[in-house]
């Protein structure tokens, strides 16, 4: 999941909905993008950062729930 997405989102007080309309794509490719499902191309990344005034390398970063890093972690240490 893109936490810094997600939260830049919300602190601005905009729905997926309303984000995914700013940008011209449909609600369910920017859910993906959120989720980090999907990579989406420069040109929503450079619109996402002027709309939410966070450097979209802070915006792109993947955050791992604990049970995903754990699970990285024993696969790694054998």
């Amino acid at each position: 999941m893109r936490k810094n997405l997600k939260e830049a989102r919300q602190k601005a007080g905009m729905t997926q909905k309303q984000v995914a309309e700013y940008l011209g794509i449909h609600e369910r490719y920017y859910q993906h993008i959120e989720a980090g499902q999907r990579t989406g191309d420069f040109t929503l990344w450079d619109m996402l950062e002027d709309l939410f005034n966070v450097h979209q390398r802070e915006l792109r970063e993947i955050s791992n729930n604990h049970s995903d890093k754990v699970a990285h972690q024993e696969k790694h240490s054998k």
